[in-house]
């Protein structure tokens, strides 16, 4: 085989590994929007339904003490959940609290 084989033949498997990756990290961010947006269909369908889901009581208690980032912060800690929509699910949480008073 001559240089330039070889190096040709090195590139197109550098080519054909990158794109592999490529592939299988874009199968992996749609993977995780797709189980975010499960994830915000089944809160809507719990809130709609008055069900609290059991690991909240950590976030209501720091809600009860006026402590809204530590509940964003056990509610990230308790479902993985990103920083944007841990927010919106501990804002449902108060907004279920505040209703539940009245």
């Amino acid at each position: 085989m001559s240089p330039f084989e070889v190096t040709l033949l090195v590139i197109a498997t550098i080519g054909s590994l990158a794109a592999a990756a490529g592939a299988w990290f874009q199968e992996r961010r749609s993977s995780a929007a797709q189980l975010a947006a499960v994830q915000r269909k089944l809160d809507l369908v719990m809130d709609h339904l008055g069900i609290a889901a059991p690991e909240e009581s950590e976030v209501v208690r720091h809600l009860a003490d006026g402590r809204t980032v530590e509940a964003v912060r056990a509610y990230r800690k308790l479902t993985g959940a990103s920083l944007v929509e841990a927010k919106q699910a501990v804002d449902r949480i108060a907004d279920r609290g505040r209703t539940a008073e009245r």
